[in-house]
């Protein structure tokens, strides 16, 4: 009786330990929504405060063996910031991600991302209007992020992730000094193994 329940454990175990693993050319949609938070940085001390807000989009991974994928996607996100006396700046952008993503761990759940991102500007407003002809329309970043995949089943995984990027180039088109954008989110998705 106990070899039999020693193999069973043995099976589920051995089941469970590769349920996740993902072969090359496997492809995982990963639809997500998240809490995100902005600011600016620059070469000058800002008065500026963080800015909060919602994000969602699409991802997608394509695997090329069991530890590294491409991660990229389509994603919506308000950067900017809030200043003194009420003063705020929100600019959306739709962003895709061109990353490394290396899974890690023994069951390979853990994923570390990091590259480019290209973000288009799709709106900028302050408290006085639309300031979008005094932005610039494209922003280069670098990407940066961690998460974890909890298995539902072989085909569905929910994951959890926090994902960063540091914008570099300049937001305004025109400033005597640099103002960049500095970005990060907390976010829940589903994994869809295709």
């Amino acid at each position: 009786m106990k070899k039999i329940l020693l193999s069973i454990v043995a099976i589920l175990a051995f089941s469970f330990a590769n349920a996740q693993s993902r072969e090359k050319g496997a492809i995982e949609l990963i639809p997500q929504i998240g809490y995100s938070s902005a600011n600016y940085y620059g070469e000058e001390s800002l008065d500026s405060n963080t800015l909060s807000g919602v994000s969602f989009g699409v991802g997608a991974d394509y695997f090329f063996n069991d530890r590294w994928s491409l991660r990229s996607g389509l994603h919506y996100q308000t950067m900017g910031a809030k200043g003194s006396g009420g003063y705020e700046e929100k600019l959306n952008y739709i962003t895709l991600p061109a990353n490394a993503n290396w899974h890690f761990g023994s069951t390979r759940k853990w994923n570390l991302n990091f590259g480019p991102s290209f973000s288009f500007l799709m709106k900028a407003e302050n408290n006085f209007g639309d300031i979008k002809d005094q932005a610039n329309t494209f922003q280069l970043g670098l990407a940066y992020g961690i998460g974890y995949k909890i298995e539902v089943n072989d085909k569905f995984s929910i994951l959890i992730d926090l994902q960063g990027i540091s914008g570099l180039t300049d937001v305004p088109k025109d400033s005597d000094f640099t103002i960049k954008n500095a970005y990060s989110s907390i976010n829940v998705g589903g994994v869809f193994k295709l």
